[in-house]
Formats: structure tokens, C-alpha cells, sequence
């Protein structure tokens, strides 16, 4: 199969979506990969890296979707970038079309085969290929907060780990997935008094296995939620539903009673965002201010470390891509349902369950959609 990888134009998207060692298996299993000049600069690759690795290098975008019948990317199309898909070029990236109502349009009209990295399960009903960016996030997250937590970016002016003498932050972790996890770590590592809320008590209680007496575990309702928010000083908005929109946990009443100069960091806004006054922002105008509480809702936040991103997601997705390329998508997916449920548009039909609902569109089961 003739594998294609663009370089990402995103604002302040510098990942890739084939390293070195994942195109030379690629060609080792027969492929061709074609990859845009300067498409791994941003994480210290050169064209030559991959020359040596097997690929070809093109100079444009448009040779790159002229040629290939795969396309491999990391963060979803750019209105640009789906003009140049053709009906049944196959794309695998994240999609997050739950938020993304144009995009679903427009990949809808391409007649492109659209998997989506973030719908993609396994035998354990997780998400393995969001789950080395959703590790990643929730860590920056974290370090994210203590940085617009200090008072010339408009936060409060607290040390997330205090010094002796005076109190370290407060952080409330919302959802104690992937996200949640890392943060929890990372901010108990830096010593700040945590608080996760969850609405699972068999997750809460392995929680409180992994972190000890240190983590504060509180039910997730509405009344637990404005407590636990409304005086926290830094607020991690972690919360999943699969190809779904995330839920609005936090109302706009609840952050107009949080304490000014707090932050939230609200990862889930790929998926719209689980604060109700969270609006998406990039690296280059990362924060807003809303009744006084500063927003970070970067939609690309594992993209400030692209070299470790890019390297873990590699890691992740390289077997499903050596499935689509070996097998083809229809013969992938049907001998492998996992994959199956990365299928996210297929022939002009939005194929998965949850990011119909969330369109109100028409859903067609994928495996219809395969015959």
C-alpha cells in the first residue's frame, strides 16, 4: 500500500505521524511511504532520517495526497486538507468529530475512509491509542496550571507546593481515567493537596490504591463537584466519554463563585470541553479569563512535547496502521473489531455510534457499511 505522511499545520502542531522506525517496518512489510519534506523537523527528524529508513520524501502536501491511499496523520484535517482527500483514501488520526460538526462535514463529503485513533478500543473496552496522549496531557496539565497559577499571567500568585509556612494549592482532578491519573501523580509529586472526583467507586477505590492516604477521593455529583471546585485553586477537567461529547460538568454559575486567579486546565476540550465556560485555544493564545478564573484549553496539549508524543504514539498505533496496510480497511476491520470501532465516516456515512448522537446525524453500522 502506498502510505502517505503530510506535516501537520495545526497552530503549534509539531508531531508527525510515522517515526523513522515505524516507516522502515512499514517498508519492511512490503509498503512505500511517502513523507512530506520537513514533516519531522519539529521532533529533530530530518528527510534523511527517513530516506534512510526506506520513505520518499515529497515536497508538497498535494503530492502527498495525490499518491498515497493511506494517510497517516496526528491531529485531524484542516478544512484545507480535506479538500484534497479523494473517495475511498483511507486517513487515520484523531478526529474528536463529537466537537468538530465541519469537520464531520466535510470528511462526510470526501467520500474518505475516516478512522479516528481516539475510538479505537481493546479486549479490555479501553482506548488504547488515546491513552499515551491522555497520559501525556494530563501530566502537562498539571505543570500548566502551577505556570498560570503564578500572578503576572493572572493567577492567584500560589506556589503549587507551598513552602513551610504557607499551604500548597489545592487541585481538583475531574474524571480519574488516563488523564486524571497523571495528574494526580504529578501533582502529588509536586506537592500539592489533591481531590479526584469520579463516578465510578471501583475506580475511586483503585485510586486510592495507587496514590495512598495523600489523594482526597470524592464521589462525582453535582453538589460534590461545585464543593470541590469552587475553592480549588487549580481545576484538571479530565473526564471521557468515547466518540461522545464530553458532559458540562462544571456549570458557568460554579466558575463565577471559584476563587479569582484560579486556573482550569480543561483537557477534555477536544471533545468540547467538560467546564461550561471552556472555549478551545492554541499555544499561541493558550488563556482567557472568565469571571476571573484563567482557561487553558490548548486542544493540542500533548503537542508541547512532540517528540515524546509522537515517539508514544507511534508505539500505539503502528500495529492498527500494519493492519490497515497489509490487510486493506475492509478486510482489517472485519477481522478485527477493535479497529472496527475506529471507523468513524465511511463512504459518506458517519459509522460510529456515539459521534452520530453527538451530530444528530444519521449512524450506520460500520460493519453494514463494510459489505
Amino acid at each position: 500500500m502506498k502510505i502517505g505522511v503530510p506535516k501537520e499545520i495545526k497552530s503549534h502542531e509539531y508531531r508527525v505521524g510515522l517515526v523513522p522506525q515505524s516507516v522502515q517496518t512499514l517498508v519492511n512489510n512490503g509498503h512505500q511511504v511517502f513523507v512530506q519534506t520537513a514533516a519531522g523537523a519539529g521532533i529533530g527528524v530530518s528527510d534523511q532520517d527517513y530516506i534512510n529508513a526506506g520513505a520518499v520524501i515529497l515536497a508538497t502536501a498535494n503530492e502527498i495526497y495525490a499518491v498515497a491511499e493511506l494517510i497517516i496523520k496526528v491531529k485531524e484535517p484542516q478544512p484545507e486538507e480535506c479538500l484534497k482527500l479523494k473517495p475511498q483514501q483511507i486517513i487515520f488520526t484523531f478526529l474528536h468529530l463529537a466537537a468538530l460538526p465541519e469537520l464531520s462535514d466535510l470528511l462526510v463529503r470526501s467520500g474518505a475512509i475516516a478512522f479516528a485513533y481516539e475510538t479505537v478500543t481493546d479486549k479490555h473496552g479501553k482506548l488504547p491509542l488515546l491513552a499515551p496522549m491522555s497520559d501525556i496531557a494530563g501530566r502537562i496539565a498539571v505543570q500548566e496550571g502551577a505556570h498560570y497559577l503564578e500572578k503576572p499571567y493572572g493567577g492567584r500568585g500560589v506556589l503549587i507546593g507551598g513552602v513551610p509556612g504557607a499551604a500548597p494549592a489545592k487541585v481538583t482532578v475531574l474524571g480519574g481515567g488516563v488523564v486524571g491519573n497523571s495528574a494526580i501523580q504529578v501533582a502529588l509529586g509536586m506537592g500539592a493537596n489533591v481531590t479526584v472526583l469520579d463516578k465510578s467507586e471501583t475506580r475511586l477505590q483503585e485510586l486510592a490504591m495507587i496514590h495512598g492516604s495523600k489523594l482526597q477521593i470524592v464521589t462525582s455529583t453535582a453538589d460534590n463537584i461545585a464543593a470541590n471546585v469552587v475553592d480549588a485553586d487549580i481545576v484538571i477537567g479530565g473526564v471521557l466519554v468515547a466518540g461522545a461529547a464530553a458532559p458540562k460538568l462544571v456549570t458557568k454559575e460554579i466558575v463565577a463563585k471559584m476563587m479569582p486567579g484560579a486556573v482550569i486546565v480543561d483537557v477534555a476540550i477536544d471533545q468540547g470541553g467538560c467546564i461550561e465556560t471552556s472555549r478551545p485555544t492554541n499555544f499561541s493564545d493558550p488563556i482567557f479569563i472568565e469571571y476571573g478564573v484563567v482557561h487553558q484549553c490548548v486542544t493540542n496539549l500533548p503537542g508541547a512535547v512532540p517528540r515524546t508524543s509522537a515517539f508514544a504514539l507511534n508505539n500505539a498505533t503502528l500495529p492498527f496502521i500494519l493492519e490497515l496496510a497489509n490487510n486493506g480497511y475492509k478486510n482489517a476491520c472485519l477481522s478485527n473489531p477493535h479497529l472496527m470501532a475506529g471507523l468513524n465516516i465511511c463512504d459518506g456515512k458517519i459509522t460510529h455510534e456515539s459521534v452520530a448522537k453527538a451530530l444528530q446525524q444519521p449512524y450506520f453500522a460500520a460493519a453494514q457499511s463494510l459489505v
